[in-house]
């Protein structure tokens, strides 16, 4: 059988693309897709995800499937919210749920290469039953520029599925987030999660949520550029 194994950041780099078919016996499982790949992985802590979700190692592979080898994502000094990584561990029966939870709620989410407008963000989430809209945003500091990548499909419904379970823990009237990919230069915004509520203090809880678990969870890689110099950014592994 044949699976597509998508691959990110240092690992696309080694490899010299972005994506790889395999012919694999019958029952292959994750992990022997990874043995076929051979110095690509080795060293890199990875988390896996079969059709954009997250997987275990011992994962059966079906025809047609795509894998996806997600290394240390671009996390940050900020500590998972409340709640966080209770949503999704791998294969988890509740994702289809939580995407389907993003579309009955006021929960907003893209990935995007044009500059952010964090203005449009917070409109977005603007509602008559609100007396509070919380908006943050996260940008580029101390290099010349970050450059974004992600496995943007992946990232949207995971970031969709954060937010409306933000909206439902905090009694939020709506939620959004939106984060680029390429270049972003210093000082310009690379994410911008914009929250309504009755009150402040469900709006910045919110928010501080949306942003903590984003960095967490969602495949987002960052590499620093100054002075023609460039280096991934030391991350963490995705909590799913």
């Amino acid at each position: 059988m044949r699976v597509t194994v998508r691959l990110f950041a240092m690992l696309r780099e080694r490899a010299g693309a972005g994506e790889v078919a395999l012919d694999l016996p019958d029952g292959a499982r994750v992990t022997d897709a990874i043995a076929e790949l051979g110095e690509v992985t080795a060293g890199i802590p990875l988390v896996m995800a079969v059709n954009r979700e997250y997987a275990r190692d011992d994962r059966v592979l079906d025809p047609g499937d795509e894998l996806a080898l997600i290394p240390p994502v671009s996390g940050g000094e900020g500590k998972a919210g409340a709640g966080a990584g209770q949503a999704a561990g791998p294969e988890a029966p509740e994702a289809g749920a939580d995407r389907a939870a993003a579309r009955r709620t006021r929960a907003h989410a893209r990935v995007v290469a044009e500059p952010l407008s964090p203005e449009a963000v917070s409109a977005g989430v603007r509602d008559p039953r609100a007396g509070a809209i919380v908006t943050f945003q996260g940008v580029t500091r101390e290099v010349e520029r970050l450059d974004y990548e992600a496995y943007v499909a992946m990232a949207e419904e995971r970031i969709a599925a954060i937010a409306a379970e933000a909206v439902a823990r905090h009694g939020l009237c709506a939620a959004a987030c939106e984060h680029r990919v390429g270049a972003v230069s210093l000082s310009e915004p690379s994410v911008v999660v914009a929250c309504s509520a009755p009150h402040r203090g469900e709006a910045f809880a919110g928010a501080r949520e949306i942003i903590d678990r984003v960095k967490a969870e969602a495949p987002i890689w960052k590499r620093e550029v100054e002075g023609g110099e460039a280096r991934w950014v030391d991350g963490v592994r995705p909590t799913g």
